[in-house]
């Protein structure tokens, strides 16, 4: 008989500890990576404590680059550890400048570590990566890099980068579930981090996650939560489906078109294409307008715009063009839904002039 209080996603059964090792696998492909990849029970934001809380101890000198709160949190947790640790921070809501990391790299005290964000969903921009890993690779610096909003939307080839730590998770572009993460991890950073012991019997003890994989990655330790390893394998099935280089070459017309259509509109982004994520646009609003007033005209209209957050400048609106979202007709709503906010604040624009751009974008 039916049961009018069973839900198909109560009794969920057990992901097969089999399939983890698979999984890390398809992940591996992805990352560009022949690393171990190890999987983190928890969102990303875990993963990357998990990072530093493995790494931090007296001794430990780092260089962190800040260009959102992820940064300066990483920042914070290996200063908790004892880690010496020097912050550049760039200028609010900008990428920084390679230049900048060089100088701090030839004229600091030597490094032992040097953290980077790649892609900042809060304000929009690119993190200048290959010059930077290029810089640290040249030093025999490791590497950590803070993926999660750039894998999928940007190429990023971890191998031939030269990146130590890479911390993924799915939720963005991959369109995969929020509750798991993914790490890469070299074998000098398993070096530098077990050299004189680390954390262990804790979720944030990579150690533990080491022992994984020698054991041959089977039962991961804990308590999986299965219906988020079915979600990661089901994404992951999409995007091979798709292909990786197609997902990427999405969310860059994604983007390109969304920079086309605000240009059309009047209202151009908030950094040049060349320092721009392919996932989130930033535009400024103009003077005398508050982001909310746009945002909240937009939500009447069925589309969801955000303000930016963390280090951005006030004022700045972010189109979400990740995921499922990387497609024509997210794009158009967003905005189409922009401008008419702005309309209806009394600031004129051409709405039709966005939508053709947009549309001459897709249609190349």
């Amino acid at each position: 008989m039916f049961d009018p209080g069973w839900n198909p996603l109560h009794g969920v059964p057990s992901y097969p500890v089999e399939r983890y090792a698979a999984l890390a696998d398809r992940i591996g492909g992805i990352l560009r990576s022949r690393s171990d990849i190890v999987l983190v029970q928890a969102e990303a934001v875990v993963a990357l404590e998990a990072v530093a809380a493995s790494l931090a101890r007296p001794g430990l000198s780092a260089l962190n680059i800040v260009t959102s709160p992820y940064g300066g949190w990483f920042g914070q947790w290996l200063r908790r550890g004892g880690a010496a640790v020097q912050d550049i921070i760039a200028e609010p809501g900008l990428p920084i400048e390679s230049e900048a990391v060089a100088k701090a790299l030839d004229t600091g005290p030597p490094v032992d570590v040097l953290v980077l964000v790649h892609a900042e969903s809060a304000s929009g921009i690119l993190n200048p990566l290959p010059e930077i890993s290029a810089l640290a690779r040249a030093r025999g610096i490791v590497t950590v890099v803070d993926a999660v909003a750039s894998v999928g939307g940007h190429r990023l080839d971890v191998d031939h980068l030269g990146i130590d730590i890479a911390v993924i998770g799915p939720q963005k572009a991959l369109g995969g579930p929020a509750g798991v993460s993914v790490l890469s991890v070299s074998p000098r950073a398993w070096d530098l981090m077990l050299r004189d012991g680390a954390p262990r019997d804790s979720i944030l003890s990579l150690a533990d996650l080491k022992s994984w994989v020698d054991s041959g990655r089977l039962a991961l330790p804990g308590t999986p939560a299965p219906l988020e390893f079915f979600a990661l394998e089901a994404a992951l099935d999409h995007i091979e489906a798709e292909g990786l280089g197609n997902v990427v070459t999405r969310h860059a017309l994604a983007a390109s078109a969304t920079r086309a259509g605000l240009a059309a509109l009047g209202t151009p982004a908030w950094v040049p294409a060349a320092k721009a994520s392919n996932l989130v646009t930033a535009v400024p609003v103009p003077d005398g307008l508050a982001p909310a007033t746009l945002i909240a005209a937009a939500s009447r209209l069925g589309v969801e715009l955000t303000e930016s957050v963390g280090t951005a400048p006030a004022g700045l609106v972010r189109l979400n063009h990740t995921g499922a979202r990387a497609a024509f007709h997210q794009v158009l709503a967003n905005v189409v839904a922009y401008g008419a906010a702005l309309r209806q604040a009394g600031h004129g624009c051409d709405i039709a002039a966005a939508a053709e751009a947009i549309s001459a974008a897709y249609s190349r």
